[in-house]
This record gives C-alpha cells, structure tokens and sequence, in this order.
C-alpha cells in the first residue's frame, strides 16, 4: 500500500526542470522518505541504483579514489557488480547518508558530469548538515519532509481532491460547515490526531480499521529516537538530551508552557544543556516556538532567545506518550481537552511547521496578555489562537484594538467551532489549520465575506 505524498508532486517537478540539480531529502526517520522516494523512482527511471549506507556496508570504501563520477561509480560496480550505470536513464538513490555524509561531496561532479539524476536521503541529516552543505553548496537542492500531514491522511482514507478542497472552500466563503459535514471531518481530525502522521502507524490503523496495535508502533519509534541520540549525538551529554525529550510532555501540560530546564532535573540550568534543544530540533524530533519581544513585524530578529515553547513534530507521539488511560479517554470520550489545551496547541504547530511557517508566541512581562501562535502575511501580522474551550478571546480582542499594535488588523481563532466571524476575529475548527497559508495566499482578508458566529 502506498500513501501518496505531497512530496510526489515536487519530486515530479524536480525532475521536469531540465537544468535540476542533485536533490537532499531530510527529514525524521520512519516518515516514508525512503518509500516516496522509489515509488518515484520506479515510475520515472529504466534503471535505479539504491545503495543504502546503513544496511551495505561494502559501499563505504566508494569514495577511495576521490570523488569524481567515474570513480565513484565505478567503485560501486566493484562492490556490487550486478549494478549497472546507464548515462541518461539512471538514477542513483543514496539512502542514509549520515552513516557516510561525505557522500555529498561527489554531488558538484555529478552535478558537472550531467549523466545521472542524484537523491540523496537520511533520518539524521540536521545533525551533520553543516558539513554536508559545506561539501556541497551550489550543486544541490534541499527538501525537508515530514510526517503525513491531515491532508495526506485524508488522501490515504479515500477522500478525492475535490472533497478536501471544500474545506479551503468553506474558509474562503466564510460559510459555517453544515451538521454532517462537521460531524465528519473532527471525528476524521480526532483519528488523525491520535495515530498521527507516521506511515506505518497509520497503514496498521487502515488495514484493521482500529487502532489495535498502534500504540506499540508509536512507543517503539519514541525508542527509536531515543536509541538514536545514543548513536548519533557525539560530544553531547545523551541523557541530558532524553530527558529534555521526556519532559516536553509534562511541560505543555502547565498553564505557563514556556520550557523551564528546572522542569527536567532540579537545580538544572540552561548552560548545563546547551546544545541539546537544538541536536534533537536538528534530528527532526521537535519543534521550537519562539517568544516575541514585541508583537509586530518582521517575526525574525525579534525573539527573546531565553524564552520558547517546545513541542513534539508528530502530535501522534506527543499522545502516544500519555499514560494508556489518556489514550483511551482520547478515542472513545472523543476529548482532546483533557490535556489543559496542549494536544490542540501541538496539533496546531505541526499543522504550521507542515506548511512552511516559522512558529512564534507572545506573553507580556508581567501581564496576562499571551497568544498562541503568530504568523503573517505579505503586510500583516497575524496572531492565533488556539481554544480547548469555548470561552472567549481576550487576548486577541486585545491585539486587534490596541493601536500599540500596528501590524495586526485580525485573528483567527481555531476551536471547537464552526466557521465564523465577529469583532475581526476569524473562527475555524482545528481541522482547518493544514489549509491556513492557502487560504492567507487565496484570498485578502479584506475582501472575504463576513458572517456572525
């Protein structure tokens, strides 16, 4: 069974672009980069040589006399002399290349030579993305997947384009979803929240059509990440960088979500741990969501670097590492609220991350002013909120009619609603956040209809 991807769409323009250049995918392991990657590959090549730095270690020696095209290829034919390099019709697939990031240095002959299409691939790729970039500035392209995001989930459960589409739809219009509509679309959201976007949990959960034994997957690629920082995070302290990873769940839990190192060991200090946030930020395990000095325009150069959220890239994982009760609460009470608002809040930052937004929040020094989220568009700054509850939001009633606040004429605000509007604050039900940067690039908010909630 294979899910289709949103990176298929860019993998087929990567390859229409006569002038495309060598191609690095990072991303998280077990995201299905792997898989996208040959199932493209089969539809577009005669011949495909895989070479996967992890599993065949007779490849390692490739680069022994330099790393010229003839060279490389033709120590991979010594290695393997079933391979064949067809000049043209060939592509080479690189696969885990940060068992061998030196790899990436062949990448300007390649480029040069003009012979052969070049993928390169691996789990770990940020932690040692300086020296591969390095090696290889200016002959290669970067893409950065993910895990599947609610668009690709619903494209794995059956639904046609035109059936999503309908979400950006109602948002544009500013038209309410009708009863079944909504029914539908958050118990779908609910699903995909709790399974999360890892291709093998969610192909389990599609060929039972339960979630029977998807929380065991969840758990062991939790390990798995675990069991990666004791092989790849070289010069660090390992369980200083787990215990930051363990601790994210309880910390979102707090009224106050900011991360506090005090939270993961006592007496801890912030220069005892640096460089662990970013090591597993680098792996592709979590997300950072910066505080804002000040809530206007441009978001980057105006964070506070001492102050941010931390939050896990797969909202899946994040429940995953509840206590089983909370799962079962979660799936058969339909209630994502019992985690204090944080599931919702994870849900919304994987959501914007997906998209290609950076993640940034405000609190007021001493002051009960917080928001969310902010993020803009060409002249605007947007803020939003994010409700595990029906009450009502000052915070952004507040940031819409202080003048202080230049950049901001709107919110939005995602819930447990339907769509709306009232005092410039645009209302969405969770579900529509994957679709929020189409919808700020369709349409101006000035010339979207208006409803009252």
């Amino acid at each position: 069974m294979y899910f289709k991807r949103k990176i298929d769409d860019f993998l087929q323009e990567w390859k229409a672009d006569s002038k495309h250049k060598p191609l690095i995918i990072k991303g998280a392991r077990q995201i299905g980069k792997t898989e996208s990657i040959l199932h493209f590959a089969k539809q577009n090549y005669k011949n495909i040589v895989y070479i996967n730095f992890a599993l065949e270690k007779k490849f390692m020696q490739i680069l022994a006399d330099g790393y010229d095209v003839e060279s490389v290829t033709r120590n991979i034919t010594l290695a393997d002399p079933s391979i064949q390099f067809i000049p043209k019709e060939s592509i080479i697939l690189f696969d885990e290349i940060q068992e061998h990031p030196d790899v990436a240095t062949t990448l300007k002959s390649f480029h040069r030579d003009g012979n052969y299409d070049v993928i390169c691939s691996g789990s770990m790729l940020g932690i040692n993305y300086k020296r591969i970039h390095s090696n290889s500035v200016g002959s290669k392209i970067d893409y950065e997947m993910f895990s599947m995001d609610f668009e690709e989930f619903l494209w794995a459960k059956g639904y046609r384009e035109e059936q999503i589409a309908s979400i950006l739809s109602h948002m544009l219009e500013n038209k309410p979803f009708n009863e079944n509509e909504l029914s539908i679309f958050k118990e779908l959201f609910l699903s995909y929240s709790v399974l999360g976007g890892m291709p093998d949990v969610v192909k389990q959960y599609l060929e039972t059509g339960t979630f029977s034994g998807t929380l065991d997957l969840q758990n062991q690629i939790r390990l798995d990440y675990e069991e990666d920082v004791r092989k790849y995070a070289e010069g660090l302290d390992q369980t200083k960088i787990i215990s930051v990873y363990r601790s994210i769940p309880a910390q979102l839990a707090k009224e106050n979500k900011k991360f506090q190192f005090n939270k993961v060991a006592k007496n801890a200090r912030s220069r005892e741990y640096s460089g662990c946030i970013d090591w597993l930020k680098d792996a592709g395990i979590i997300m950072e969501c910066n505080c804002l000095q000040f809530p206007e325009l441009p978001l980057k150069g105006n964070i506070e670097e001492s102050k941010y959220k931390l939050y896990y890239m797969d909202t899946g994982l994040l429940i995953s590492s509840l206590d089983e009760e909370a799962q079962e609460d979660l799936r058969v009470n339909k209630n994502l609220g019992v985690y204090k608002g944080a599931l919702y809040e994870n849900f919304v930052a994987e959501a914007f991350v997906k998209q290609g937004f950076g993640l940034y929040y405000y609190k007021k020094e001493n002051a009960s002013l917080e928001e969310d989220f902010f993020v803009r568009t060409q002249n605007a700054l947007v803020p939003v909120e994010v409700k595990a509850n029906s009450n009502q939001s000052k915070a952004l009633s507040a940031l819409i009619s202080n003048k202080r606040y230049q950049d901001i004429s709107f919110g939005i605000k995602f819930g447990d609603v339907n769509v709306g509007y009232a005092n410039q604050i645009y209302t969405f039900p969770y579900f529509c956040a994957f679709k929020l940067k189409e919808y700020l690039k369709k349409k101006e908010f000035g010339e979207v209809e208006r409803c009252s909630d």
